[in-house]
């Protein structure tokens, strides 16, 4: 039996952490972001974690950067914004807003996400209207987005954990408790609660070579995922697909870390070609709402049909965003024996969950994932079979028994994974 910790004690536990908080900040924006002398960088991020924000701009300025500009979320604000506004306020970005993110991204600046929200924050809450408002930005905040998916401006997703997320995976703790634990299971996970979490970090990376050698070697015409809760599903290769995984790198070579923890080799399927249905493995939060034990029915590339036992809402919301929302724009396979999948914890955030089994997403596709696609534009990169599209939504489908294997253009056949877990493993 675990005995519980006061609140007086998990101040002093999270006191004990200040070091171990600094470098994970400095993880962040060295790695993560691969700061620069005099780049701007913008740190987003939960009002909540003020605190962990202003190490984050500490160790910014301390390594060289320009100005830090700082944007706030509260869920509490976001979501009486939803309650109070029609959907049409939705539908477009304020002028002040698209001028000021795509005016950071034009001159170059890096992009640092503090991921930290209640992930029932939007309960009950119209699913359209987060979709229309992330539609929004992603189409009119269009020098910002395409810097980030076209490899010319840096960018990371990291987590910080907030009151009402920790009491989510932590529901029989108290909140001082269970804060404490998500920093602690958030410092594991990211590899970031050693001595030397940046050192770390390039040996992390190094062990991605083998697998995506592996992976691009064979260069699949498509791979079968099988498992026994119904998941059989046949996704296409595009000719001169890649296969990526750890650091990412822009046009002009700087190596970044878009993802703080990660676990993945991923690359885009050929959008036309997947067939079969497709069981969740993990619950999806989107939007601020949960979607449990749900499944895609694919022909032809596209969602066809689909079911939930709760939150079909959401669902249909992703899947009729845009006429290319059904389709895949993401294959990623991680093993069930990675760090975030041997602590036991379900996390409830996609940052976190994707990195603990293979998951594929709706919506639009990597660039960097096809031969000479950062020098395409939308248009080029769709022609060559990489979805586009207004959203990107993972969902997890890493069963502990899914089977993966590799099919050549010939029909040859060959394994990748054996009960969720690479052949060689």
């Amino acid at each position: 039996m675990t005995v519980p910790m006061t609140d007086a004690e998990c101040r002093i536990a999270t006191e004990a952490l200040s070091a171990q908080l600094d470098r994970y900040a400095a993880l962040l924006v060295r790695k993560g972001c691969a700061i620069k002398p005099g780049q701007q960088l913008v740190v987003t991020g939960p009002v909540e974690r003020a605190d962990f924000m202003r190490r984050v701009v500490r160790t910014a300025y301390e390594s060289g950067s320009g100005p830090v500009t700082v944007i706030w979320d509260d869920d509490a604000i976001t979501r009486l914004t939803y309650e109070n506004n029609d959907i049409s306020f939705f539908e477009t970005v304020p002028e002040w807003k698209r001028t000021q993110l795509n005016s950071l991204a034009e001159e170059g600046a890096a992009f640092l996400r503090l991921d930290g929200e209640d992930p029932l924050a939007l309960k009950g809450i119209d699913p359209m209207k987060p979709a229309t408002r992330a539609h929004a930005v992603n189409t009119q905040c269009s020098t910002y987005r395409n810097g980030m998916e076209f490899g010319k401006n840096v960018w990371c997703i990291a987590g910080v954990p907030v009151a009402k997320w920790a009491t989510t995976v932590f529901p029989h703790l108290s909140e001082a408790e269970a804060i404490y634990r998500l920093w602690l299971a958030i410092l594991s996970t990211a590899r970031a609660d050693g001595a030397d979490p940046e050192s770390d970090w390039e040996t992390h990376n190094a062990s991605f070579e083998k697998i995506k050698r592996f992976m691009n070697e064979h260069c699949f015409d498509a791979i079968r995922y099988t498992s026994s809760n119904g998941t059989d599903l046949t996704v296409g290769m595009n000719k001169g697909h890649i296969w990526e995984g750890g650091a990412g790198r822009t046009v002009d070579g700087t190596i970044f870390f878009p993802n703080i923890p990660t676990e993945e080799v991923f690359t885009s399927p050929d959008r036309m070609r997947a067939d079969g249905i497709v069981y969740s493995a993990l619950p999806l939060v989107h939007a601020g709402q949960m979607v449990r034990d749900f499944w895609f029915r694919f022909e032809g590339g596209a969602v066809v049909d689909y079911g939930a036992a709760q939150g079909a809402d959401v669902l249909k919301s992703i899947v009729e965003r845009d006429e290319n929302a059904m389709r895949l724009g993401e294959c990623a396979l991680i093993s069930k024996n990675t760090p975030i999948r041997q602590s036991e914890i379900l996390f409830f955030n996609t940052l976190y969950d994707e990195n603990a089994s293979c998951h594929l997403a709706l919506g639009t596709g990597f660039p960097e994932c096809f031969e000479g696609g950062l020098d395409m534009d939308k248009d080029e990169i769709m022609a060559h079979g990489v979805n586009q599209s207004a959203v990107h939504v993972d969902f997890m489908i890493g069963s502990d028994d899914l089977n993966i294997m590799g099919i050549a253009a010939d029909g040859t056949e060959t394994k990748i994974f054996v009960n969720g877990q690479w052949v060689w493993e």
